[in-house]
């Protein structure tokens, strides 16, 4: 027996179409309707005048029998190219179905099943991130970070930092450059510090500052106070000196929580590289007050120690150690110490690096990676 030919989805199904029959099936005792199965797993629902029903392929849904038209014996294929509608009504159609009650394609229970679905996930997402970060808060402490000193990742070297500086620093990097005529100039230099300075001005939590000496450390619950006051020709009221072409430039000291400097303060103790000028103003120190983190800024260069001049350090040339430990108390501010470059060089590039002086102070020239002091130009025209 020759195969018949297969039947395409959208081609009308003749009677001719299932001759070929596999198996025969009545399907109701009420009506003589048959289930007729072909070689190619066609199924075909015929009545008793021998006139196609339906018809569906093999493994879907088969079309019912009684909503098939009795009266014709042509019939479409169920799974056939839906009928061309006109744009917009294809459109609307989109939206919603009214033959077969869909929205966006889903009917009501169906939208109902995803999103049901849906919020529960996300509900036990929310609740497993909410019972992690509830989890990694309750180690942290507002108060003192959980690693401190060597187990953190700052560790135990700190840095300095300068003011002021440009900014657009991937622009002019660390250099400070200004025509000391130019009074535009002067007052962009001037107002970085103002701000800078605005911290120490602020008299918020001014109850918990005390003044401090080498002799009255803070007691416990307070910070000593920052006195602005003491910086001589590099106050607010001078200008800074920005206009006498004679510039301050103020240097910190970076915050390590719980950090604690070992001072030189022997005098037969001091490193060979320390700065001449440096040692001899530590012996010239009363032994009282040489706990102290000390500075030096010089040129980096001989060419920049000679264009360089004069330097001066205000209030002291150091940081005082009645400032140390950092622990977070409110109000706590860090030292400053004014650095005055008395005569620098004009229209000259000058390269000056500050180094800070502590036993516990790790000092490494890198190009990229500095410890323990830090770099900038001077350039006044």
């Amino acid at each position: 027996m020759m195969e018949p030919e297969r039947i395409p989805f959208f081609r009308e199904v003749k009677d001719s179409d299932y001759k070929s029959t596999l198996r025969k099936r009545r399907l109701t005792e009420v009506e003589e309707i048959y289930e007729y199965v072909n070689m190619n797993g066609i199924y075909f629902y015929v009545d008793s005048k021998g006139k196609i029903s339906s018809c569906t392929l093999r493994g879907r849904n088969a079309m019912s029998p009684k909503t098939a038209d009795a009266n014709t014996n042509n019939v479409f294929v169920p799974y056939m190219r839906p009928e061309k509608l006109p744009r917009l009504e294809s459109i609307k159609r989109g939206f919603y179905d009214p033959t077969n009650k869909t929205i966006l394609g889903r009917t009501p229970k169906g939208w109902g099943g995803i999103l049901t679905f849906y919020f529960i996930f996300f509900s036990v997402l929310a609740a497993i991130f909410a019972i992690c970060m509830y989890a990694m808060m309750s180690t942290l402490s507002p108060d003192y970070p959980r690693w401190q000193l060597s187990e953190s990742i700052i560790g135990t070297n700190p840095g300095l930092g300068f003011r002021p500086y440009s900014g657009d620093v991937e622009k002019h990097g660390s250099l400070i450059w200004y025509v000391a005529a130019n009074e535009s100039n002067v007052m962009h230099w001037t107002g970085v510090l103002d701000q800078f300075l605005e911290g120490y001005l602020d008299n918020q939590q001014r109850e918990n500052k005390v003044i401090c000496d080498f002799d009255r450390p803070p007691m416990p619950g307070k910070v000593c106070d920052v006195r602005i006051d003491d910086f001589g020709p590099c106050s607010k009221e001078k200008g800074y000196s920005y206009n006498q072409s004679s510039p301050c430039i103020f240097i910190k000291l970076n915050r390590i929580f719980n950090w604690v400097p070992e001072f030189y303060n022997e005098t037969d103790s001091l490193p060979d590289e320390m700065d001449e000028d440096l040692k001899q103003h530590i012996s010239e120190t009363t032994p009282a007050e040489r706990n102290v983190v000390w500075i030096t800024c010089y040129g980096e260069n001989p060419a920049d120690r000679e264009n360089l001049g004069g330097v001066q350090y205000y209030p002291k040339r150091g940081f005082p150690g009645f400032y140390y430990p950092f622990t977070n108390t409110p109000g706590y501010l860090s030292p400053l110490v004014a650095v005055h470059f008395q005569r620098p060089a004009l229209h000259t590039l000058i390269n000056v690096e500050c180094r800070a002086w502590a036993k516990n102070i790790e000092y490494k020239r890198a190009l990229q990676h500095r410890e323990g002091s830090v770099h900038f130009e001077l350039l006044i025209d």
